[in-house]
C-alpha cells in the first residue's frame, strides 16, 4: 500500500494500526508520543492489579513480538519510515519502565514519564545511535528491519531512563 492519509478511518483499516496507532492515542494532534506514552501509563495502572511479574514478563514479550509487526505493518501502510503517530514503542517502553519501577509513588512515577519523555524525545547518546540505526534510507523500502528499530529506540530510551532512576535512588539511600 502506498502512502496513506492518517486519521481515524485509516487506524480501523487494519488490527496492526490498532495496536501501532496505541489504541487510538497517536491519532493525538499534537506530541502523540506524549499522548501514547500518558495512555501507557493509565493502562499500566489499570492492567497491574491482574498481572503479575509473569504476566507482566509475557505481556511485554508478546507486545513486542506483535508490535513488531504492527509497527512495520503500519509504517509501510503510511510509506514512512518511523512515523510519529507510531506510538505502540512509547508504551511497550513505559510498561517496561513502571513494572521495573514499581511500587513507587505517584511523584516517582512521574519523574520516570519525564526522564523517558526526555530520553525519548530529544534521543541524547545511545538513543540517538538506536534511532539512526534502523532508518530506511531515502527510496529504501520500509521492511521488518525498521519496524524492529521503531521498537529499539524506544527499548534504548527506557534502559537509559532506568539507569538514572536507579542512580536517583543509589542517592537518596
Amino acid at each position: 500500500m502506498a502512502s496513506a492519509t492518517l486519521n481515524f478511518a485509516f487506524f480501523r483499516r487494519h488490527p496492526a494500526h490498532w495496536i501501532a496507532l496505541g489504541f487510538g492515542s497517536g491519532l493525538a494532534p499534537r506530541a502523540p508520543g506524549t499522548v501514547g506514552t500518558l495512555w501507557a501509563w493509565a493502562s499500566f495502572l489499570i492492567l497491574d492489579r491482574w498481572l503479575g511479574d509473569v504476566g507482566w514478563a509475557l505481556v511485554l514479550t508478546g507486545g513486542f513480538v506483535v508490535g513488531w509487526w504492527a509497527c512495520t505493518r503500519t509504517a509501510q501502510h503510511l510509506g514512512i519510515g518511523d512515523p510519529g503517530a507510531i506510538v505502540w514503542d512509547e508504551v511497550l517502553a513505559f510498561w517496561l519502565i513502571l513494572w521495573l519501577w514499581m511500587p513507587a509513588g505517584l511523584g516517582a512515577q512521574a519523574v520516570a514519564f519525564v526522564l523517558f519523555r526526555i530520553f525519548d524525545a530529544a534521543k541524547p547518546g545511545p538513543v540517538g545511535w538506536a534511532d539512526r540505526r534502523f532508518k530506511p534510507r531515502p527510496g529504501q523500502p520500509i521492511g521488518w528491519r525498521e519496524g524492529f528499530g521503531i521498537l529499539f529506540d524506544d527499548v534504548v530510551a527506557a534502559f537509559c531512563t532506568l539507569v538514572l532512576l536507579a542512580l536517583w535512588m543509589s542517592a537518596w539511600h
